[in-house]
């Protein structure tokens, strides 16, 4: 997923998403560890996902706190 497409979600959806993303990275790990797991770039691209995810959300927090601030 792109970060223009996740910035254009709202937070909630965004919340959403990383929670889901979260549990699919699990999922894969463990198909990892007990040899199940086929596509083994997927373990990369879910973990870049969560790091996307996490950050755009993050930004949202920090702007939402400058803006608290400043009122």
């Amino acid at each position: 997923m792109k970060a223009a497409d996740i910035r254009a979600l709202s937070t909630e959806e965004i919340r959403a998403r990383l929670e889901d993303a979260r549990e699919e990275y699990f999922r894969l790990r463990f198909q990892f560890a007990t040899g199940q797991l086929t596509d083994h770039s997927r373990l990369r691209q879910t973990r870049r996902d969560i790091a996307r995810l996490a950050t755009i959300l993050r930004e949202r927090e920090l702007v939402a706190e400058i803006e608290g601030s400043e009122a």
